[in-house]
């Protein structure tokens, strides 16, 4: 393993890199500061490039840093300390630990498709990302209005979610206006309602923006809108909450 002890090393330049978007997309890759998500990562065959990890870390999770090693095919590990950590970490306490992986181009397979429309905040996109994982759908489209897929604050709420989904992005809505699957949009008050509705074998769900709900533009493509039955106590439900009541419905229909 190779000590790092400046933070002037062009390998921590580069973590400082991916902390940009722009960078991130130019470098085809990207970073992730979590054991469990590197570790649920690598038992499903996602591998990092490179590992950088500081002696305390080692010395307090002896047992997974072995399991890293000994499974990674990786030859880039690199020992770090707690100040160079600190200087390229997004994290408020830094993990000890950061992972590069590349990005995967990827693409849909045949079945049911959850468009994103304006998704902005992380931790909306990466909770909706879990959900759709563990309601047993696997494409997710992003238009170009919504938050990076590798922001970090993405990657803490979706977990492993960000490497076993199919994600493309949809930056001129090509997709989605030469999509052939029926188009399902959701909204607060009218519509279909959820609890009797039959879903096609495949389909394309609609999730809107946090404060706009689905653009005008892409309501003209749907099929049809469909309404969660709620209390009159509560106007509306976050994104995310909507995305899971959904997917659930959908999932088991």
């Amino acid at each position: 393993m190779l000590k790092i002890i400046s933070p002037q090393n062009n390998q921590i330049k580069l973590l400082r890199k991916l902390n940009s978007k722009k960078c991130r997309q130019e470098l085809k890759q990207f970073m992730v500061e979590n054991l469990a998500i590197i570790l649920d990562a690598l038992k499903d065959g996602h591998d990092f490039v490179a590992l950088f990890v500081t002696e305390e870390f080692i010395a307090k999770h002896q047992d997974q840093f072995k399991y890293l090693q000994d499974n990674s095919k990786s030859q880039s590990f690199y020992s770090i300390d707690a100040k160079i950590n600190k200087h390229y970490s997004n994290l408020d306490t830094p993990s000890g630990l950061t992972a590069i992986y590349n990005i995967q181009e990827r693409k849909l397979d045949k079945t049911s498709v959850i468009y994103l429309n304006g998704i902005s905040d992380p931790g909306n996109l990466g909770t909706i990302m879990r959900s759709v994982l563990a309601f047993n759908f696997t494409n997710l489209v992003l238009d170009e209005n919504c938050v990076d897929l590798y922001n970090p604050k993405v990657i803490s709420a979706a977990k492993d979610a960000i490497f076993k989904l199919n994600v493309i992005e949809d930056k001129t809505a090509n997709w989605l206006n030469h999509n052939k699957l029926p188009v399902y949009t959701t909204g607060s008050h009218g519509g279909v309602n959820l609890a009797q509705f039959k879903p096609a074998k495949a389909f394309c769900l609609v999730l809107g923006s946090e404060s706009h709900g689905v653009s005008p533009e892409i309501e003209k493509l749907a099929a049809t809108s469909l309404k969660i039955e709620m209390s009159n106590e509560i106007e509306s439900l976050n994104v995310a909450a909507a995305a899971a009541v959904l997917l659930y419905e959908l999932g088991k229909k």
